[in-house]
């Protein structure tokens, strides 16, 4: 009997032939393992890029503070949207597989262009250093039109690799099965445990390369980083559970058709609409009260009796669900707009700053983003091991707290580490201002960059509760057929916040450098603001956070087991 139960065929997926897979050799921890070392590698790739971008824009290509601030929010935040596209393509056509594996070749030449890029001389610096240092220096043109094509390659890649390598990792667990179920929600935890753990020797390691020894060199470690990420992928496609679609119609058009018939039959009435429920057993305590004008999809319209133009039941509820996650969509865009300082401002803070450490030797200011992750890799196992246990036993719930109370927890630390970024950035200031160092941007101030820390840190707990949230939340609320445009829409957060970032820096720069002002933002740090601009982020983060509660409390769960 336990051989049978060992050899049992898991319902809905197959193996990479297409046929039935058996529990005992295919899935589970073993491949999701496997899978997890793949983001590993793939993530120590994007971050060799993204986690002192500032300085290379700064430095290499001369621009100004303000300047790389706006590039680096929109290259990440396009990094963060094109992942809708690549899960639409994975859910529609190519499958989740196939994407991951085109859009890692795609990330390899990408990678390798970046840098050629950074290989490449820029003769009018040197010129322009050899005849007057006071002269602003412009890079070569190639080069800058390579490494901006290049970097937007990376970005495209990562939007296909990014949803569908998370979504395939989860798909190799069994929701139905009490044992894997269980194994999928830790799956969330130890994945973003993984990814933070490459983060650390990213920024420790690659910043440093970058800034001192070579860029070609800090660029081409990450591309030979993703030629082996590939190679691991494929070597273990034998052991992998593919979803089973069969002839299921393409969600997009499912979902897209209950829209569709329920604004042709706007007028229907009220009285329609209960005679239809009635009629389909729509019991009063279900889901669907909510966004009841849907329900409208459920009656024929213009009297029409063709079958083609009624949804059913189980499409309604798909869209309602799609929909229920707007409000949370839309409460966390504060969140991502805080979150996108620490590979922006606050670098650049920290290029101000005593940064001697031994021998002369000073610390790399990108570097200082590795205690992001080493809060996020000490307080998982943490909150896995230890909290979720204890809450299990007071709320009898399999996951301890609700994913959105997780997500709440984590909003409310960024908005403290917000407040704790702002009291540095004034006691910098004082320095600068004491020791009269206001009008000599590239002098070091004398204060400590491990004062820089406690922000950091305080991200780093916030995103172990926020981001990981966010993962499971939005892949486990939306229809089975689109878990890879689930995690999409969770990256596509960080991808507006971004945007909205750099368009909150620009209005900051017009509103505040005219008529001889001195702008917030200024490239001159000792003479900006920027406290003045964190604390304009935590009031919005805080407004963004009761909106988060309010939405919260009326969110209705899609799946019982998750409340």
């Amino acid at each position: 009997m336990e051989a049978l139960l060992l050899d049992e065929t898991v319902e809905g997926a197959v193996d990479y032939n297409g046929h039935p897979v058996c529990r005992s050799n295919s899935g589970g921890w073993r491949s999701a393992a496997l899978i997890i070392g793949v983001e590993v590698a793939e993530r120590f790739a994007y971050y060799g890029v993204s986690s002192n971008l500032i300085n290379f824009l700064t430095d290499q290509l001369q621009q100004s503070t303000a300047t790389a601030a706006k590039n680096v929010n929109a290259w990440s935040g396009t990094a963060s949207l094109l992942p809708l596209l690549g899960a639409f393509l994975a859910d529609s056509f190519l499958g989740r597989y196939r994407t991951i594996v085109l859009s890692s070749a795609l990330y390899i030449l990408g990678l390798g262009l970046l840098t050629m890029s950074a290989m490449l001389p820029s003769p009018s610096i040197s010129a322009c250093q050899q005849t007057d240092k006071s002269l602003p220096c412009s890079p070569n043109l190639v080069r800058v039109i390579l490494f901006f094509f290049s970097l937007y390659l990376v970005a495209l890649s990562q939007g296909g690799h990014k949803p569908c390598v998370q979504a395939f990792g989860a798909d190799q667990f069994d929701g139905q099965h009490p044992k894997e179920s269980k194994a999928k929600s830790s799956f969330f935890n130890w994945w973003y445990f993984g990814i933070s753990l490459a983060t650390f020797p990213t920024v420790c390691i690659l910043s440093y390369v970058q800034d001192n020894l070579s860029w070609s060199l800090g660029f081409g470690i990450p591309c030979i980083a993703m030629v082996f990420a590939l190679v691991i992928f494929l070597l273990g496609t034998r052991t992998y559970r593919f979803s089973s679609r069969g002839d299921e119609e393409n969600p997009f058009v499912r979902i897209g058709r209950v829209f569709i018939i329920a604004v042709r039959n706007w007028r229907v009435n009220s009285s329609e609409i209960a005679r239809e429920e009635e009629i389909r057993g729509l019991l009063p305590h279900h889901n669907s009260k909510q966004f009841r004008f849907l329900n409208k999809a459920l009656i024929v319209p213009d009297s029409s009796k063709e079958d083609s133009h009624v949804c059913s039941i189980s499409e309604v509820e798909e869209a309602k669900a799609v929909l229920r996650l707007v409000p949370i969509w839309l409460t966390c865009l504060a969140y991502a707009v805080v979150f996108s300082q620490s590979s922006t401002f606050f670098t650049k803070q920290g290029v101000t700053m005593d940064r001697s450490l031994i021998l002369g030797f000073k610390v790399p200011a990108a570097s200082l983003q590795s205690f992001i992750s080493v809060a996020i890799v000490t307080s998982l196992p943490i909150y896995d091991r230890i909290l979720i246990p204890i809450a299990r036993n007071f709320t009898g719930k399999p996951s301890g707290i609700t994913m959105l109370q997780r997500i709440g927890f984590g909003m409310l630390l960024s908005v403290i580490s917000m407040v704790i970024a702002a009291l540095v950035e004034i006691k910098r200031l004082k320095t600068a201002q004491e020791y009269g160092l206001v009008d000599l941007p590239k002098a070091t101030v004398p204060l400590s960059i491990w004062w820089l820390v406690p922000q950091y840190v305080l991200f780093g707990v916030a995103d172990a509760f926020t981001m990981v949230g966010l993962q499971e939340f939005f892949y486990d609320q939306v229809p089975s057929g689109l878990r890879s445009i689930g995690l999409s829409l969770y990256l596509s957060i960080f991808g507006i916040g971004n945007f909205l970032s750099s368009f909150l820096i620009s209005v900051i720069e017009k509103l505040t450098s005219g008529d001889g002002k001195q702008s917030w933002l200024d490239s001159n740090l000792n003479k900006a603001h920027l406290d003045y601009f964190y604390w304009l982020l935590v009031g919005l983060s805080a407004i963004g956070l009761a909106a988060f509660l309010c939405s919260a409390r009326t969110y209705i769960y899609n799946k019982a087991n998750t409340t």
